[in-house]
């Protein structure tokens, strides 16, 4: 259940922040354990190298044999899959990597400070990484040389805070100074705690980041404990100055409100576990029959034969009756498949809405475009979608145009992101559905359809009840005992 709620927070935070902290707590209990020698725990120890010593760290095949051995986990993958998800809540991290992941071999691995673990509910501002950012540029030390992106970001928050940048490199050298003071050993494992922790909250690009929540969740969230903090002091609230040890706080008594606070988050985060349970198994039985390992394939399954008959047939311009019902799942069935995006760019050329699409398909060329190309390729775009009398235009809001065209001053690959995703969701809202009904698609999906009659029929729908009942059945029972649990210890505090 750890790993559930866990891979839930990384994909996409819950309603409640308070149950994040429950899963975040959890691990927090798993990790103390781990640096705990009394009760077996990973062996730290420093390791020598040719010219130095590497202090305080940790093997990745080491921490996978511990998770192993005390979280009852047979298979090393399922292992190594809990540990890649701690890892990437920034409690564990490599000392010589970037991306935060646990992989079964010699790779050295350092446990993050309690002061900056997730549950602290760290919100830092840009003006914290700048100050980060600037004080490793002071520091001549080639463990600490800044990335190709941090350096671009460092550029970027150099011209967003010209009129402050005075006082950021001042709050860095004071910082500098501060470090030069302690130990050496002491020094070299803040640094890299210090760095795992931004490599939690700014991410290397291309990495998943497990603090981002969607925007309309934090306007629905009234939580106090989600606050702006400083990392290093410098907003008006009186923040900690040192990065080692959290302020002491006194111990509250337990309350039977809290307790009732706890079992109701307990119960939400069990009810969120059960209805993606059930969207799982909606989206399985959706794509059952396209998954040649559980559905037999026609006329054999590739991955076992050597006949390609069947990647032929997907690839072919005549689409089966299979990849024309698929394009009813979602917009993006069609788009995937190059069939699909023609009928789709039919259906718009006789609504006279073409250009959305075509706009849709040329962003998306233009994050493949070379480099050197890219320029040349986004002035082309906004003269032929975007620019007043366009031969093409399309209907943007007010918000994504003015956006849109700040960007085009600053041309890249990514230059339409928001122009695209406001035309997307147009598409999506509106058009894919009068597609779906269009007698065009219907035709297509009824002349590609195989009538079949008597046992065939039978079967499917026996099938289809049962796997329903198997399936649909301990999720009814769950919600049931839920429920059940909830009424009882409301009755037992009463």
């Amino acid at each position: 259940s750890l790993m559930i709620v866990t891979e839930t927070q990384i994909n996409g935070p819950l309603s409640d922040t308070s149950a994040n902290l429950i899963v975040l707590n959890e691990i927090e209990d798993i990790i103390t354990r781990m640096q705990d020698d009394k009760t077996g725990g990973v062996p730290i120890r420093t390791v020598k190298s040719f010219l130095s010593k590497i202090p305080s760290v940790v093997t990745g095949a080491d921490i996978v044999q511990w998770l192993m051995k005390n979280l009852s986990i047979e298979d090393p993958g399922e292992a190594i899959h809990l540990g890649s998800l701690i890892a990437a809540q920034g409690y564990v991290f490599p000392i010589s990597d970037h991306v935060l992941t646990l992989k079964d071999d010699g790779t050295f691995y350092r446990f993050q400070a309690p002061y900056f673990w997730p549950s602290n509910c760290w919100e830092p501002e840009n003006t914290d990484y700048a100050i980060y950012l600037c004080k490793r540029t002071m520091q001549n030390k080639a463990r600490l040389e800044l990335a190709d992106y941090e350096a671009e970001n460092l550029a970027r928050l150099q011209r967003a805070f010209a009129r402050k940048w005075e006082f950021i490199f001042m709050q860095a050298e004071a910082q500098v100074k501060i470090d030069r003071k302690k130990d050496k050993t002491e020094r070299k494992i803040l640094d890299s705690q210090e760095r795992a922790f931004w490599d939690v909250h700014r991410p290397v690009p291309g990495c998943v980041n497990t603090t981002e929540m969607d925007i309309r969740k934090c306007r629905r969230m009234k939580n106090p404990q989600k606050v702006k903090k400083s990392v290093y002091g410098v907003t008006e609230e009186s923040q900690p100055q040192s990065p080692v040890h959290m302020p002491s706080q006194p111990v509250r008594k337990t309350t039977k409100e809290d307790f009732r606070k706890q079992v109701r988050i307990c119960i939400q985060a069990l009810i969120f576990i059960f209805f993606q349970y059930v969207s799982l198994i909606a989206y399985t039985e959706q794509y059952v029959e396209y998954d040649p390992f559980i559905t037999p394939a026609e006329p054999s399954n590739p991955w076992i034969s050597d006949d390609a008959a069947l990647w032929d047939i997907e690839m072919s311009k005549e689409p089966s009756q299979q990849r024309v019902k698929r394009w009813g799942f979602s917009m993006d069935e069609v788009l995937k498949d190059p069939v699909g995006r023609d009928q789709f760019l039919r259906f718009l050329e006789s609504e006279f809405s073409s250009e959305n699409l075509r706009f849709w398909l040329a962003v998306q060329d233009l994050k493949k475009q070379p480099l050197q190309d890219v320029t040349t390729r986004v002035e082309e775009i906004w003269q032929e979608f975007l620019a007043p009398g366009a031969q093409s235009a399309i209907n943007l809001d007010s918000h994504s145009y003015e956006k849109t065209s700040q960007n085009v001053k600053d041309p890249g690959r990514y230059t339409y992101e928001d122009a695209q995703e406001h035309i997307y969701k147009l598409m999506k809202s509106d058009s894919y559905a009068r597609f779906l009904r269009s007698n065009a698609y219907q035709d297509l999906l009824l002349a590609k359809k195989k009538v079949s009659v008597g046992k065939d029929m039978l079967a499917s729908l026996c099938t289809l009840s049962v796997g329903f009942s198997i399936t649909i059945f301990p999720a009814v029972i769950l919600l049931h005992s839920l429920c059940a649990a909830k009424l009882h210890f409301i009755g037992t505090i009463r």
